[in-house]
């Protein structure tokens, strides 16, 4: 009895769950779904690279702006390595993008999809990308122009500096030369001892100031413009050489010490730029 039971529990088991007609339905629907999961995630995929590739041009924008702004000021060392950085930086986003967009194509061409929107999208892409190149190779362009400018100006800059130092070279020569010549021409020897100090010194010879090189350690040299007054230290003196009347004057102080005080001094020393004195 309890056997008959269980087959009629059994029976009814089997009675109530699905045909295989349902069952195949079933089957159906979760292959279904997997395919409209799948080419879910495809496409999510697909619209993530391109939402990448975008910000990828987005981020290229941007630099251009940094480096149009800084090309003004192109010729400063800041600036010039920010726009090689920036520049690279740009050449590094296009080929990334690059390489995205031909995946994106590929992908779409691999896959079961149809969209003729998104291949719109992905051709727009790639217009913008090569627009993009061809503002990269104009901003290079400019940037070229601009260094040849600035090493223009530079060179010019440099040529300018090495003319104005020779000029500077050639003034102070001049300088100098015409400080020389002054020099030479504001300046005069005197020398003063006696018979025999002026003998021994070949200055004088048989009472007569000898002529030609004289030994100037023992004369003393000065600037007429500055030495007017020269104290001779002696109670006797007399000049040897020749200087116009009037130019000079020999005075003695209260000691009876003779000093020559000079009056006129392009006068004194006109004839001769020696001169020599006798005292005793």
């Amino acid at each position: 009895m309890k056997k008959i039971y269980l087959l009629a529990i059994a029976a009814l088991l089997v009675s109530c769950g699905p045909s295989s007609k349902e069952l195949k339905a079933m089957h159906e629907k979760d292959s279904l779904q997997s395919v409209i999961d799948n080419k879910d995630k495809e496409l999510n995929n697909m619209m993530g690279t391109f939402n990448e590739i975008q910000e990828g041009f987005n981020l290229i924008n941007e630099a251009e702006n940094r480096v149009n702004i800084m090309k003004a000021n192109a010729e400063t060392n800041g600036a010039k390595a920010n726009i090689v950085e920036n520049m690279k930086f740009i050449q590094e986003r296009l080929q990334e993008n690059r390489k995205k967009i031909e995946d994106l194509q590929r992908r779409l061409n691999s896959s079961s999809f149809n969209a003729a929107k998104l291949k719109e999208a992905i051709a727009n892409l790639e217009t913008q990308l090569e627009e993009k190149n061809k503002q990269l190779e104009e901003l290079q362009l400019q940037l070229s122009l601009k260094d040849q400018k600035i090493t223009a100006l530079t060179d010019t800059v440099s040529t300018l500096m090495t003319e104005n130092t020779a000029v500077k070279a050639a003034r102070d020569q001049s300088e100098m030369i015409a400080r020389n010549q002054d020099e030479q021409l504001n300046t005069a020897w005197y020398v003063y001892g006696t018979t025999k100090e002026l003998k021994a010194h070949k200055i004088l010879a048989k009472g007569d100031v000898l002529k030609g090189e004289y030994d100037t350690n023992y004369l003393t040299k000065i600037d007429i413009r500055k030495t007017t007054v020269i104290p001779l230290n002696s109670k006797s003196a007399k000049i040897l050489t020749t200087h116009p009347t009037g130019s000079y004057t020999l005075m003695k102080d209260n000691k009876k010490l003779y000093t020559l005080r000079i009056s006129d001094p392009a006068k004194f020393w006109s004839v001769s730029k020696y001169l020599v004195v006798r005292i005793k």
